[in-house]
């Protein structure tokens, strides 16, 4: 019970400074005097109350989290934060005569905060400015976690931040610290993504956006999140061809891990992304894959003029792989060898550290390594050969680690795409909807494919999809850990 209750003295502080983020879709709508206006106050008032209540009547139980703490306020802020992002969602469109179900805003603010970009709404370009901000300025927020923000303040409140930046840093390898103390990392890596996400701004007004389209689309594409001011998409900008490219390059940048971009700032210098092994191989398979798809579209005619062919191949190839799930042409329409490939990358193709989904290319790295030492050991019974990364070996309670989270993100796609097919989905739809959640990539095929959206499945289909998000959002175990007898011990 103190356990629980001197973690809910943090999450009502996190609820507390989360209503605070209101503030920015409420500046937006007050400067523009949108249709949204009055649907800020009740919602800021609603968090920030019930953030103060928890967090003062819990404050005799403050100290230092341990290890199982940070899992339990991760998984509880990352269900607890999106029930109160529904609000300026629901008092809108309840303002407005037509009713959004509160299904549907958690499912779309879920979609948000796990960078998803899965959406259930339509008519994009009609909402009021201010609600495009909220929707993409959460993808933002979630891109580097809302705790990442939380741990760079919480020490100020003497409540320690370690535990929680272990529990949401995504990947396997959590100990390595850049800076001495933890909360001085999450200023650096904030720092980073903050000023990255003023440089795609300022690139997008250049490409040819307006200033609400360049701020919004930045949000999700420094997030990874997939979120687009328009029903088409990216598909908005066809007479812009800059913008897509611009969209291409902060992609890729998003999907490298952010200590590299940290490191490289702080030594001025661009060696720690070639010391990397990860970040070699993510840039491999993006910029390798994405120039093979452009060449087989342009082989098979979907492209007469082969500068469409590497526009088109190319940023769609690379939202899809690096789990952003834009898309600026129906790509569903392309020989099915290029929508399934694309899919299978956005598995693997982001970094850990980076604000996309998947198991993360260390994880794949780390799994083919493992493969051929198996197949060696197959011949050399006796032989000594550790895997590494680079020059570090790894020790085998991380190899143990990843197989056993491989085992489970099997699982989780097994058992959610039968429950999508039992519930009347059909196969495709609902294994590219379980694959598209559980990489939080957006869209998947069919009813949910790129020419579509989530607004067509049931409220059955759409719970499971959105727990499937939490559950890739979380990387499996941060979540599924708390449902263990052990994690109730003392």
């Amino acid at each position: 019970m103190f356990t629980l209750l001197a973690v809910l003295h943090v999450l009502g502080l996190t609820v507390l400074l989360f209503g605070a983020t209101m503030l920015v879709p409420l500046m937006v709508a007050w400067v523009g005097s949108d249709a949204a206006l009055l649907a800020y106050d009740e919602s800021i008032l609603i968090t920030m109350a019930s953030g103060f209540v928890v967090w003062w009547g819990t404050r005799r139980y403050k100290r230092e989290l341990q290890p199982r703490d940070g899992f339990l306020l991760v998984s509880l802020t990352w269900t607890t934060l999106p029930a109160f992002a529904t609000l300026p969602l629901l008092f809108y469109f309840q303002q407005n005569g037509t009713p959004l179900s509160f299904t549907d805003a958690y499912f779309e603010t879920v979609s948000g905060l796990t960078t998803s970009g899965a959406t259930v709404l339509t008519g994009l370009e009609h909402l009021p400015a201010s609600i495009n901000v909220w929707r993409h300025f959460l993808v933002w927020l979630g891109g580097m976690g809302i705790l990442v923000l939380a741990v760079a303040i919480l020490p100020l409140l003497g409540v320690g931040g370690s535990q929680i930046y272990k529990a949401e840093t995504p990947g396997p390898m959590k100990e390595s610290k850049l800076t001495p103390r933890i909360a001085e990392t999450a200023k650096g890596l904030y720092a980073v993504y903050f000023a990255i996400t003023l440089a795609c701004i300022t690139a997008f007004k250049l490409a040819g956006m307006n200033w609400l389209d360049a701020v919004c689309h930045a949000f999700s594409t420094m997030g990874l999140g997939g979120f687009s001011t328009y029903d088409a998409s990216f598909g908005a900008f066809a007479a812009h061809p800059a913008v897509d490219w611009v969209a291409v390059a902060f992609m890729l940048l998003a999907s490298i891990n952010f200590s590299m971009h940290f490191l490289a700032w702080r030594r001025k210098s661009l060696n720690p992304y070639w010391a990397c092994p990860e970040a070699r191989f993510v840039l491999l398979a993006l910029v390798g894959s994405a120039l093979l798809i452009s060449i087989y579209l342009y082989q098979r005619g979907v492209y007469g003029d082969f500068g469409d062919a590497l526009r088109y191949g190319v940023f769609n190839t690379v939202s899809i792989a690096t789990t952003t799930g834009f898309a600026n042409t129906d790509y569903e329409q392309w020989p099915i060898f290029v929508p399934v490939l694309m899919i299978f990358l956005s598995c693997f193709a982001t970094s850990s550290g980076s604000t996309g989904g998947g198991i993360k290319m260390i994880r794949a790295l780390v799994l083919l390594q493992q493969a051929g030492r198996e197949l060696s050991r197959a011949l050399h019974p006796k032989q000594i050969n550790p895997v590494r990364l680079g020059r570090v070996a790894i020790d085998n309670k991380v190899v143990f680690a990843i197989m056993a989270f491989m085992l489970m993100y099997g699982m989780t796609i097994i058992i959610a795409t039968f429950l999508l097919l039992l519930s009347g989905m059909d196969e495709k739809s609902a294994f590219t909807a379980v694959m598209a959640c559980i990489n939080n990539m957006g869209p998947g095929l069919g009813q949910v494919g790129p020419a579509s959206n989530y607004q067509s499945l049931s409220d059955f289909q759409t719970w499971v999809c959105t727990l499937t998000m939490l559950l890739g959002r979380l990387e499996l175990f941060t979540l599924l850990v708390l449902f263990t007898p052990a994690f109730w011990r003392k």
